[in-house]
């Protein structure tokens, strides 16, 4: 197979950067949204555990296998339109129907009916996720070459991306708010449409406004049903050893497997935690103290996290970025055992801005440094595989955030937390619960500050990769 022939790309308009980054919002708001909205199946419309456990881990593992096919289809496809348009366009649109119709859900139906109906749906929507975002994740690879732009790319569409995660917490008002709906059954029903219509629209953007190539005279595989069906060893066996050869990939892989599994498994306790550990099991009394805890922590992200860490790692390097900014987030872990405090919820505001560290500079650097992997892979194999890295990556934490939520379940049953007892019956358990949520994401961010700590593609390595590279293509 040839090597892709693409110009030099340095430096990327910030037109390019924002459409790109307006697919971050799309990629983002909707697993965000579906989220809150989930609590609906169990709340409101009387799902039992093992439908929920079926609902969240079979489609996010169904995805997870189509990420890789979706990758290599994508970085074979020869088209004017290049190798990612078209299908960033085609899963768009397919999120955004499936969304609508997945939250159909009436009561009056019944339980089998409901679950089915859902499940089915779901099914539907992930395979759209697959087809949007593996193509999308690696048109923001291929954007630059350049070392410092795409951290710069990378930054501006998590800046964008992380308004999903302010505005999500808000929903937990106006769904169970009587003066909005008058029940979270119907709140799910009309609020999707108006989720679905302007996520689908996101989501579309960077197909229309990203520049691309003709790649109908590369020499890529066949795209035949029967050639990738035969390439599946290839795609998930040799595609996988291929990359896990490179260390620095691993590393990466690795390193946000532990940062951000070990932070969703304790998100799913944020409620518990603050209604019980400081409004004594009052939810009522909590009022929009939970909801905070996302936004305001989301914001922190957006306005001081992503421009700092993007400052630093144009000064110090991406890895000493990376490392300095989870050191920061340990202390917000730290700080967030003595600030909840009850009866004055306003003290963890405090630990937000460095608490928010972690999770929040993560995508912004790893996304930068796999691009600058991929320019190794291209040196090693002569392929440029933006498509089926991003899905190794990515598949990295989907089957860890499925394995997240069943670990949230463990620790509940563990520290033997019981939601329909006061603090004061189950102080123990409450302890429990705070202590795993400060310390369990704590302990994963240390582990992978030690894995990347001899992490050595620095600026001068890239750049010598990227001249090879470069010499290479010119001799062709």
């Amino acid at each position: 197979m040839a090597i892709t022939k693409v110009e030099s790309r340095a430096k990327v308009a910030l037109g390019q950067k924002v459409a790109f980054g307006i697919g971050m919002l799309a990629n983002q708001s909707f697993p965000a949204i579906l989220g809150i909205f989930m609590v609906v199946l169990v709340q409101d419309l009387g799902f039992p555990g093992w439908m929920w456990s079926l609902i969240y881990f079979f489609p996010r593992i169904f995805d997870a296998i189509t990420d890789p096919i979706m990758g290599y289809i994508s970085d074979n496809t020869k088209s004017k339109w290049g190798r990612r348009k078209q299908y960033v366009f085609i899963g768009g649109i397919i999120m955004g129907i499936a969304y609508i119709f997945m939250w159909q859900l009436f009561k009056e139906n019944t339980l089998q009916f409901n679950f089915w109906y859902f499940f089915l749906w779901s099914i539907i929507f992930y395979l759209g996720l697959t087809i949007f975002s593996v193509p999308y994740v690696a048109m923001g690879y291929e954007m630059s070459d350049d070392f410092h732009e795409r951290t710069s790319i990378m930054a501006v569409a998590q800046w964008i991306g992380q308004w999903a995660w302010v505005i999500a917490p808000l929903f937990w008002i106006i769904m169970y708010d009587p003066d909005w709906f008058p029940s979270a059954e119907v709140a799910a029903r009309q609020l999707a449409v108006w989720v679905a219509i302007p996520c689908a629209i996101c989501a579309i953007v960077p197909a229309i406004f990203i520049k691309s190539k003709s790649t109908l005279n590369e020499d890529y595989q066949p795209l035949k049903l029967t050639n990738i069906g035969s390439s599946l060893k290839k795609i998930f066996v040799d595609s996988f050893a291929e990359a896990l050869k490179i260390k620095e990939f691993r590393k990466l892989c690795a390193a946000t497997f532990l940062i951000f599994n070990a932070f969703n498994t304790v998100a799913a306790l944020t409620f518990f935690v603050i209604v019980y550990k400081l409004f004594n099991g009052d939810a009522a009394a909590s009022g929009i103290w939970v909801s905070l805890f996302g936004c305001l922590g989301a914001l922190g992200t957006t306005f001081i996290v992503i421009p700092t860490v993007t400052w630093m790692s144009r000064i110090m390097g991406k890895k000493k970025a990376f490392l300095l900014s989870q050191a920061i987030s340990v202390i917000g872990y730290i700080m967030l055992w003595f600030l909840f405090i009850p009866g004055k919820p306003w003290m963890y505001i405090i630990a937000l801005p460095f608490f928010s560290f972690g999770i929040g500079s993560l995508f912004t650097i790893m996304m930068s440094m796999t691009a600058d992997v991929i320019d190794i892979d291209e040196l090693n194999t002569g392929l440029r595989r933006e498509g089926i890295f991003g899905a190794i990556y990515w598949w990295m934490v989907k089957v860890g955030f499925a394995i997240a939520g069943g670990l949230s379940g463990v620790i509940i049953a563990f520290v033997g937390f019981n939601p329909e007892l006061a603090t004061t019956d189950q102080q123990s358990a409450v302890d429990g619960l705070h202590a795993f949520f400060c310390f369990f994401p704590m302990v994963g961010t240390l582990i992978a500050m030690y894995i990347m700590w001899d992490y050595d593609v620095t600026e001068e390595r890239a750049n010598e990769i990227r001249a090879a590279l470069d010499k290479r293509k010119s001799e062709l």
